[in-house]
Formats: C-alpha cells, structure tokens, sequence
C-alpha cells in the first residue's frame, strides 16, 4: 500500500463507506463541498477466522478512497465512518487493525466502525429517537432512546428474519407445496408461480436445499407471493398479513415508549431537527419495494402496535447513514450511543488511539 495523499491537496474531508454482502460502495464528503459520488466494488468482503478480514477490506477501500480524495483535492480525512454487515458478530478484526492502516494509509484520525443496521438507522433517521425496520432479504429492527441501542431479530433465515423476503418466499412456497400434495392452506396460483421459476414440485427441494445462497433464492420468491395477494389469493394474503405482523412485534420490541422520549436525549433529537418526545418510525430496504400487498397491512400493524410513534419516510440509505457518522464524528457532534458491537469509535488522542466504550462519548475537540 502507498503513502497518504500530500502534495498539492489541501482540503480535508470525511470518508464513508457501506460494506455489505453485494460489495463496496464508498464516498467522500469534502468540507464545505457536494458528497461525491460513490465508487462500487463488487468483491464482498471475504470473511476469515478473525470474522470480517480487515485485510482484504482495505485493498479494497484504499485506492478507492485515494481516487476520490485525488478528484476532491482532499489531502486530510478528519473522519471515517465503515458500516459492515456482520459487525456485530464478526468485528474482532476490524476492530483491531481497521483505525491504525487507515490512519497510516490514509491519514484518518477518527474512525466509526458501524453495524450496519445502525448505519441503515441513522440513514433513514439521523440522530433522533425511533425506530427503523430494515428488510431486504433479512429482516432486522433497531431503535433508540439515544442512550442505549435495542435490537430484535436479525437472526438469520434459519432461526428468525420473520417477516423478511426469505421468510414470505418459503411461507409462498410452503403454500405451493401444499396445493401441490391437496393438503389444507394451499395455493393453486403460488403453486403455478413455484413451477414456473423452479420446475416440477418434486424437484423443489434439490433446488433451495443444497444453495449456499439459500436466503436470496428463498427471496426471489416473494415478489411472487406479492403478485398473488395483489389477485386477491387468500393464502398469499394471508402471508403477506402475518409478515406484517412480525414485522411491527419486532418495531415494538426495539422502539422506545413516549415516556422514554422525554429524556435529555429527546432534547437532543429535537435539536437535529425533531420534536421532544416525538418518536419516528421507519421503514428501509427493499423489501417493502413489494408495494400495498405488504405495506397496507404492515402501516395497519404498526399502528396498532405503535400508536404512539408517527410514521415517516426514510431519509437516506445506510451509505447515507455513513456519511452522516463520519461528518458529525469528525465535528465532535455524534450523539448516537456508542456500543462495541454496533457503533465502535476510535479517536486520536495526544496519548494515542482511544477507543470508546458504550458509556462514553466524542471527548475530542
């Protein structure tokens, strides 16, 4: 790897980053400047034995950023805010080796390392108290009273994701299989959808069961259940009903009551733009791209659920969320909780790098 940038580059900047398991998109943010637009690595990031392989991140990430930095006339990076998918559970070596490369290579003093449920919250959010549902193929709930993270589900197709594209594609397909064997709770229509997109039903199973990418192709099914339930097929909308459902338990488990909003934390969200003791609600990910199949009745649930918590359009995407954590990081203005395992910050200080706990907040300048 080279040197930082010098020379003629006199402006300073943030960068942000949104890892994920469909690649690399990265910004920068000059001071004073339009965000740039993104550059995309198609590379998932690999993972090792150490979890996310901090490595083969940042030969990625370097020439990238240097390319913007060189465009932008940025020199310095007073920040850097990454949000990985994987984390919360598989951030040990990100962690450890992510702040000392990029200061060395890059020259950034302040780092982020952020979950990127987190980064999809502070995109569709910023720094206020709410709540965000993210749901493509996963399925994953966070909110926060700005004191402490809460999170519910996320779990993976196996274990939970209820409510998310995985989940509505093998309930969808569970129901074709059903009409198929003349069992009670088929459907004829999923079922016609099912032979279309996979063959004869007996030969479902070798389909999906030996499929490393068995989530996604569970997925691709939904838009499919979305179709049905548009047609008025009961047993798809009756998916798409209990998908609601499971998706507003989860908003209700990680949103904050009305009564937690009147905090100095709440003080703090109306200065970004809020009101105090107004709770936000929203929805990001593709998955609700479904359209009124799923939305109507998820807005219907998340009412009953959440009476108290207005409903809002997302703001921005998680690369959004990133940038918005490496700007306020950078101004000594990020409020958010911090957390090791969802919003890990290091600084440089005069006696070296020093990193947060989920007590603490920016002490630098």
């Amino acid at each position: 790897m080279s040197r930082p940038v010098t020379g003629t580059a006199d402006g300073s900047g943030v960068l942000a980053v949104d890892s994920g398991g469909s690649g690399l998109r990265v910004v920068l943010v000059p001071d004073g400047g339009p965000v740039t637009e993104p550059l995309t690595s198609r590379e998932p990031v690999r993972t090792a034995a150490r979890g996310i392989d901090a490595g083969h991140l940042l030969e990625q990430l370097v020439p990238m950023a240097r390319r913007l930095m060189a465009g932008a006339g940025v020199g310095t990076l007073r920040a850097a805010a990454v949000g990985a998918a994987g984390l919360t559970t598989l951030g040990d070596s990100l962690r450890a080796d992510l702040y000392p490369a990029l200061a060395r290579e890059l020259g950034v003093r302040r780092l982020a390392l952020v979950a990127d449920a987190v980064a999809a919250y502070t995109g569709a959010l910023g720094q206020r108290v709410g709540a965000v549902v993210a749901a493509g193929t996963g399925m994953i709930a966070i909110g926060t009273d700005l004191r402490e993270w809460r999170r519910a589900d996320g779990w993976g197709h196996l274990l939970g994701d209820s409510g998310s594209g995985a989940w509505i594609g093998q309930a969808g397909l569970d129901a074709a299989l059903r009409a198929y064997d003349g069992r009670p709770g088929g459907s004829l229509p999923l079922l016609s959808y099912a032979e279309e997109a996979f063959g004869s039903a007996p030969a479902l199973p070798g389909q999906l069961y030996p499929r490393p990418d068995r989530p996604a192709v569970l997925a691709s099914f939904a838009p499919a259940v979305a179709a049905c339930a548009g047609d008025g097929d009961p047993v798809a909308v009756g998916v798409l009903a209990a998908a609601a459902r499971h998706i507003a338990d989860s908003a209700a488990a990680v949103c904050p009551a009305p009564a937690e909003a009147e905090t100095e934390a709440a003080s703090a969200s109306a200065g970004a733009g809020g009101t105090a003791g107004e709770v936000r609600l929203a929805l990001t990910g593709g998955l609700f791209r479904m359209g009124d199949p799923l939305l109507v009745p998820l807005r219907a649930a998340l009412t009953d659920r959440l009476p108290h918590a207005r409903q809002v359009p997302a703001a921005g995407d998680p690369l959004d969320g990133a940038a918005g954590i490496a700007s306020d990081l950078a101004a000594g203005r990020l409020a958010l909780p911090r957390d090791d395992s969802m919003l890990y910050v290091v600084t440089d200080t005069p006696d070296g790098p020093d990193a947060s706990d989920t007590r603490s907040r920016d002490r630098t300048p």
